[in-house]
């Protein structure tokens, strides 16, 4: 080969690696910025897992007595949310709180608009656990209506502890003199009905009918969605395709000709 050819070559090479500098540089820093956001969702898979084997085993063992209240300033949500409990009380139903739903899935009747009604329970000792009694229709939000499910005297209650509702920015804001609440929220309903003593929790009403068939419990959501496998798999599946996707780019950078040297 002529030495001024292999001289070109030389210089050509040069030129292909100064324009490939920085895109080689942007290239390792998306894939690895991709590689680990599969990585993360690989963790939040392991992660989701766990909590619904812990979801599957408190929610179907034998009811155990719910915590006294000595106990709840240190409660932690993650260890009590949904085991299976059961308290006894008296209902407050003047103070009882509608919170707007929509069901979906399960009965057709309730696959609409309606509310699940939290209501106090007062306990032997003066304090509070507000029961998320179930669901009605928005038909039945007005107490009178469903008279027959207000029951009297001491009750048994069982079902799963659940803690506040978190809000978003999409949440409407309570409305408690009007009787209009989006969240599970005990504290916030506790201080608006002048409650004293009142859980940090709230507890999810099992399926035991009501007389009336109204409010009707166990509609507590306990299949949590899991997409982190298929997260995981598209952000290394974008890290393979910004490889090929580069490497094309080299193979073209390469291969251009370059203009001999007179």
């Amino acid at each position: 080969m002529p030495i001024q050819q292999s001289a070109d070559i030389a210089r050509g090479g040069a030129r292909a690696g100064g324009r490939l500098a920085l895109p080689a540089l942007f290239t390792a820093l998306a894939f690895c910025i991709l590689v680990g956001l599969g990585v993360w969702q690989l963790q939040r898979l392991a992660w989701k897992e766990a909590l619904i084997a812990a979801i599957a085993e408190r929610s179907e063992t034998a009811p155990v007595a719910a915590p006294p209240a000595a106990e709840w300033p240190a409660l932690e949500p993650q260890a009590y949310d949904y085991r299976r409990v059961t308290v006894s009380g008296v209902f407050d139903h003047a103070k009882e709180a509608p919170v707007f739903r929509i069901l979906e899935g399960g009965k057709a009747e309730l696959a609409t608009p309606g509310f699940v009604i939290l209501t106090p329970l007062r306990l032997a000792g003066g304090e509070t656990i507000i029961i998320n009694r179930g669901f009605v229709p928005q038909g039945l939000a007005d107490p009178a209506k469903r008279a027959a499910g207000q029951l009297a005297g001491e009750v048994t209650i069982t079902g799963l502890m659940r803690p506040p509702e978190p809000r978003n920015a999409f949440t409407p804001a309570d409305d408690p003199e009007r009787g209009k609440w989006f969240t599970r929220d005990p504290a916030r309903i506790a201080a608006a009905m002048n409650l004293d003593h009142a859980a940090p929790f709230t507890i999810d009403a099992d399926a035991a009918p009501n007389p009336g068939g109204w409010p009707q419990g166990g509609h507590t959501a306990l299949a949590i969605r899991n997409d982190h496998l298929s997260y995981a798999l598209t952000w290394f599946g974008l890290a393979l395709t910004l490889l090929g996707v580069f490497g094309v780019f080299v193979w073209k950078a390469l291969r251009r000709p370059t203009r001999p040297t007179p």
